[in-house]
């Protein structure tokens, strides 16, 4: 299997490096694109440095450069995960302007009809936000929103990141030991 992940600028950075993490252990090769507002949130937000990031990924591509493979349909893909997914990277998305290599990458997800899965990092949403997400919904992206989970003992912010990854991966069916999957309750 083989999945971009992009890192935009909202506040969480910390989950792309989570979600890396995990697809590094399930042996996904990953394409990591990260904007240059990401770069600046990962120092604002954590003691990660960018090779924390890079060390992850199977490749690493700059987010200027817009010859990268990733920026073509012909380089096959099983999708991609914007994580998080800053309200600027999601405008971006919508409106097909692509002007950076995040912004391509997710354009080419979306033309050759591959999965697209955003994580966006914004409160409280605008009508704008919504109206941005309803179209990115309507043009076929999955919407993973990191929302607090209270069952299954997501007791830390470290628990409640493991669930959104779990969440995220679930959506390449993507087995995850360290998410929570619920069972239901007899009686």
């Amino acid at each position: 299997m083989r999945i971009i992940v992009g890192i935009s600028g909202a506040s969480g950075v910390v989950m792309g490096y989570e979600i890396l993490k995990a697809l590094r252990t399930a042996d996904v090769e990953t394409h990591l694109v990260v904007t240059e507002a990401a770069a600046q949130t990962l120092s604002f937000e954590t003691d990660l440095r960018m090779e924390d990031l890079t060390s992850l990924a199977s490749f690493t591509h700059d987010c200027r450069n817009m010859a990268a493979s990733i920026a073509s349909g012909s380089f096959l893909t099983d999708g991609m995960i914007v994580m998080p997914c800053s309200m600027k990277t999601l405008a971006g998305i919508v409106s097909g302007y692509a002007d950076n290599l995040l912004l391509r990458a997710a354009d080419v997800c979306l033309k050759e009809g591959r999965k697209l899965v955003l994580v966006p990092r914004e409160t409280p949403l605008s009508l704008v936000h919504l109206r941005n997400l309803k179209t990115a919904a309507e043009s076929g992206c999955a919407i993973v929103p990191p929302m607090l989970t209270f069952y299954g003992g997501s007791d830390t912010v470290e628990k409640q990141i493991t669930h959104i990854v779990g969440k995220v991966l679930s959506q390449f069916k993507i087995p995850f030991e360290g998410g929570f999957h619920w069972t239901g309750r007899e009686g």
